[in-house]
């Protein structure tokens, strides 16, 4: 039905046409992405830095739920773009689901629910909930290089700034790498001491309060992007407090409840950080405000009196978009679960002591890493030849990769442990067989007068690459083509002594690796 009162206010409203379409294109959706919601439940309910995103679906429903009073003003003329969003979503979901790449999949949900809503509303409605709806992406976890990238890059810069913080109490600290040594105790900064667990929910909320925000476009993006360094500061003055209440009252204060309630209190105190910012940018420029008139949350007003009441027509595009994920659906429900192929392989503890004339000795890793680095086999070994030069091999295997347990980067690993790295680059060893040669990142890192020389490379089905970006796009390749994303992490390490010059050390790393490669083969499957 269409209407033309020129000069005269009207209420739209759905015919049961349409809501009846929309509530049969969130079942399908539902049913299509049914394993994905699973996923995202276990994430949100057991992992500490996701735990606020089970908030977030209602956030979001609540935002829309604001301006119910703008949409019914609308006539919601449903925008076919929105048909094809929803093919892009559904593509999306395909290529996860083929690759066994959970990311992919979980953006194809969300892309697919912005594609169904943009076939309901039409443009201008969309525009109304579109930041509504952007705030789900807050509720996806990252993907796995990104979150222990970020996580290591924040450990870091923690621990700098904690340290800094200690000094000031006049207490003398030493830092290496992640590791705070008071003298009597050493404090370790781990993956759950990254500030991570309070910055996914501050970013989040800083998002929410810049929405409400009832200012400049400067002063709403101050809010949003200050969350992050608000976050990192508060994170580092914990670990600091740590770190002077264990140097006055012992280990205990590392450990357990005060260990908790103090990560409990920094969040409480970003949040309070985060409104007096808001109250402060309140008071700045032409246009003064209270901070509760700044800080725009209303509620739908109720419908006038004597307003018509006109149905909107029938959404199209609404309607190809339930069929398509009704298709969907059905395929996802008939379709069997992919399984991904695990090769054969020889277990790194079989490997050999023996490699040429080099001689070797297991030196097995603490716990604590092992857990870090979350890997399915691996070996570190000492080895030593005839003149005594000394090489350390260290490798470490993934059946799969794709749930985001991958290799570190020692380019994040080396400054965790103190090294600093002061050369980088890209090397070839010739002459290593059965390959012919193989391209190697060469990297000199040093530690106040000692040096060290490291080659390492990316050892990924029948694959030696130095890039961590092409590692990323062949784990997702070979899942799409090969149903494999196995891989590994080589990294060979030398001394250099004083005196000796950084040539001598490529000449033993070169030699070992041309005794190394042949074997690998046979524990890292092409």
């Amino acid at each position: 039905m269409s209407v033309s009162i020129v000069g005269s206010k009207v209420y739209w409203v759905d015919p049961w046409k349409n809501l009846f379409l929309l509530g049969v294109a969130i079942v399908f959706l539902l049913l299509a992405f049914r394993e994905q919601f699973d996923y995202l439940l276990y994430m949100w309910f057991n992992k500490e830095e996701y735990s606020h995103a089970v908030m977030i679906p209602f956030i979001s429903a609540f935002l829309i739920w604001q301006r119910v009073d703008r949409l019914r003003q609308m006539p919601f003329e449903g925008s076919w773009t929105g048909f094809w969003v929803v093919l892009a979503g559904v593509v999306l979901m395909f290529l996860g689901r083929q690759s066994a790449l959970a990311v992919l999949v979980n953006y194809g949900m969300l892309v697919t629910l912005f594609g169904l809503a943009l076939g309901y509303l039409g443009w201008q409605a969309f525009k109304v909930v579109f930041v509504p709806l952007l705030i789900l992406f807050f509720m996806i976890p990252l993907p796995g290089f990104i979150y222990v990238g970020l996580s290591n890059k924040l450990q870091l810069v923690s621990s700098e700034i904690g340290v800094w913080f200690i000094r000031l109490f006049g207490i003398s600290v030493y830092l290496e790498g992640n590791v705070i040594d008071l003298g009597s105790y050493k404090l370790q900064v781990v993956e759950a001491c990254s500030g991570l667990r309070y910055l996914f929910p501050l970013v989040t909320l800083g998002f929410i309060a810049a929405y409400f925000f009832q200012g400049a476009l400067w002063k709403r993006l101050l809010i949003f992007i200050s969350s992050f360094p608000i976050t990192v500061l508060m994170n580092s003055f914990r670990i600091g407090l740590i770190g002077v209440t264990v140097e006055y009252w012992g280990i205990e204060m590392a450990e357990g409840f005060l260990h908790d309630f103090e990560g409990w209190v920094v969040f409480m105190s970003c949040l309070l950080v985060l409104v007096a910012e808001m109250w402060i940018l309140t008071k700045i420029g032409s246009e003064r405000k209270t901070l509760r008139e700044a800080f725009g949350l209303e509620f739908p007003s109720p419908p006038e009196e004597g307003i018509p009441f006109v149905k909107r027509k029938l959404s199209y595009p609404l309607m190809a978009s339930a069929v398509i994920l009704a298709f969907i659906a059905s395929l996802s429900v008939l379709m069997p679960d992919k399984v991904e192929e695990i090769p054969a392989r020889k277990l790194f503890a079989e490997f050999p002591s023996h490699l040429g004339e080099w001689r070797g000795k297991l030196n097995p890793l603490e716990q604590i890493y092992i857990d870090a680095l979350r890997f399915d086999d691996y070996v570190q070994t000492q080895y030593v030849n005839s003149e005594q030069d000394r090489v350390g091999l260290f490798a470490s295997y993934y059946a799969s990769q794709i749930t985001g347990n991958m290799p570190h980067s020692p380019r994040a690993c080396l400054p965790g442990g103190g090294w600093n790295i002061v050369d980088l680059k890209q090397k070839v060893i010739s002459n290593v067989q059965p390959v012919g040669s193989i391209q190697v990142n060469r990297v000199i890192i040093q530690n106040g007068e000692y040096r060290q020389l490291v080659y390492y490379w990316f050892q990924q089905r029948g694959r030696y690459i130095s890039s961590e970006y092409l590692v990323k796009w062949y784990v997702f390749w070979d899942s799409l083509v090969r149903n494999r994303s196995d891989g590994a992490l080589v990294r060979l390490t030398t001394f250099i002594p004083p005196g000796e010059k950084i040539e001598e050390g490529d000449k033993r790393l070169e030699a070992f690796a041309r005794e190394l490669v042949p074997v690998l083969k046979e524990y890292i499957p092409d």
